[in-house]
């Protein structure tokens, strides 16, 4: 068994036995296997796929590189939640607060920026002094003081995982569906986790355009939720506009507390509310799940999701009095206003683009060492179905570097179309499934 002869026999579409992909995981994560063997692992994953039962040895193997988290102590229920990345998607800092105010215990481990696609962790970082990383003591003392943890993954958890993306981000190998798969349920299983309801985007502005290909992820998803004893949940939902109005890390906050404060764009609630009301039905503490709906409604509006998200924010760091009083984080220095051509309806948006462009502007990361601007960033002020008139803005940029401003606005002069006759509002959510 060597290292060649594993990369050969993947190369040719055979299967891969337990232990040889044990032996390939353990040995690059002690340095045996190089990061060219590994690369050339992962293209012949990319090109030939792997089955299911590789699928699941795979997450296994990430599972075996570093610790878990054991939160058994605990009787109620832990549920986790997780998108595959879309822009203005910022479901996971309205929505854990939300369901740890109703009773479900959230240890979320979550990831940064990817592409044209934010991160939950830097939206979190936007908050001053908010810490996303920690100890296995401190996330477990967390969770038992307050029932929600909102952490990144670090060096203990998952750390194959962590090392294998790395190269996967650089050498294309990112949209393969079992690396997808053991990559997101690894980081999710070794968080102690219940149950998981996964959000699979679709559409122009997610990773995964085609709704057949979103489906065998999801239903990949489930197979390996499944064989672990987790209950799994996932929903294929629209990325083909951006979530909410709001693009970038500070803004992406303010339209959180938006939410949390009971208002927030409709379509945005909406989406948290539903995914929240499945949380609940996975921790049994419902079984309606328009009752379910009903609750996520009310601690929205009472202000107890939002009394959670000020108590999860002190307990890592965070400053509160920034939360309560968002006039006074300083605005992005530079801004420009962009209007619309001629009078009609927005017809489409190209959702890629617009997360591209939220990159220019410095709101992510070009290259993995980028640091990121909490106050740059995109605002809408038309989105599908929309009228508009000629010369009226349908969408601001914002950011602290002019050059990058001006580059920006040349990559978004067109994302909007703009046709005479109105057309539907994209639907939501384009399918459940709870089962293989």
């Amino acid at each position: 068994m060597t290292p060649y002869e594993i990369i050969r026999r993947k190369r040719d579409n055979e299967t891969l036995s337990q232990k040889e992909i044990f032996y390939f995981i353990d040995e690059f994560m002690h340095g045996e296997i190089k990061d060219y063997q590994m690369s050339a692992f992962l293209m012949a994953v990319f090109y030939q796929g792997l089955n299911e039962e590789e699928t699941l040895l795979l997450t296994e193997a990430y599972l075996r590189s570093g610790k878990t988290i054991d939160l058994d102590h605990l009787t109620a229920k832990k549920i986790d939640k997780h998108s595959t990345g879309g822009v203005g998607d910022k479901v996971s800092i309205v929505l854990a607060p939300l369901a740890a105010s109703l009773g479900v215990l959230v240890p979320m481990i979550s990831g940064r920026g990817l592409g044209h696609t934010g991160g939950t962790l830097d939206k979190l970082e936007s908050i001053p002094g908010f810490k996303v990383t920690g100890s296995i003591h401190r996330f477990k003392k967390q969770m038992e003081n307050i029932g929600v943890a909102m952490y990144g993954q670090s060096e203990f958890l998952v750390p194959a995982d962590r090392k294998i993306y790395a190269l996967r981000d650089v050498t294309a190998t990112v949209d393969s569906i079992p690396l997808i798969t053991a990559s997101i349920m690894s980081k999710k299983l070794a968080a102690g986790i219940d149950g998981l309801v996964l959000d699979v985007k679709v559409g122009n502005g997610s990773f995964i355009p085609k709704l057949t290909r979103a489906e065998q992820l999801a239903r990949s998803l489930i197979r390996v939720g499944q064989a672990f004893g987790k209950r799994v949940t996932t929903y294929l939902t629209s990325m083909d506009q951006p979530l909410g109005c709001k693009i970038g890390n500070w803004l992406e906050i303010e339209e959180c507390l938006d939410c949390l404060n009971g208002e927030g764009p409709r379509d945005l609630v909406e989406l948290t509310v539903e995914l929240t009301s499945e949380m609940m039905i996975l921790a049994d503490l419902e079984k309606d799940p328009s009752e379910a709906k009903k609750k996520c409604y009310r601690a929205l509006k009472d202000g107890s999701a939002m009394e959670k998200f000020l108590e999860l924010v002190k307990f890592q760091g965070g400053n509160v009095d920034t939360l309560l009083h968002p006039e006074k984080m300083t605005p992005a220095r530079y801004t420009k206003k962009l209007t619309a051509a001629k009078d009609g309806f927005i017809s489409h948006i190209d959702t890629y683009r617009l997360g591209m462009g939220s990159v220019y502007l410095g709101a992510g990361r070009s290259h993995a060492g980028s640091k990121v601007d909490p106050q740059a960033g995109l605002i809408l002020y038309k989105k599908i179905g929309d009228p508009v008139k000629r010369g009226e803005v349908i969408l601001e940029l914002r950011n602290n570097k002019q050059a990058a401003l001006q580059e920006a606005e040349v990559q978004l002069k067109n994302v909007f179309k703009i046709q005479p006759t109105k057309v539907p509002i994209p639907r939501m959510i384009r399918k459940r499934l709870d089962q293989i």
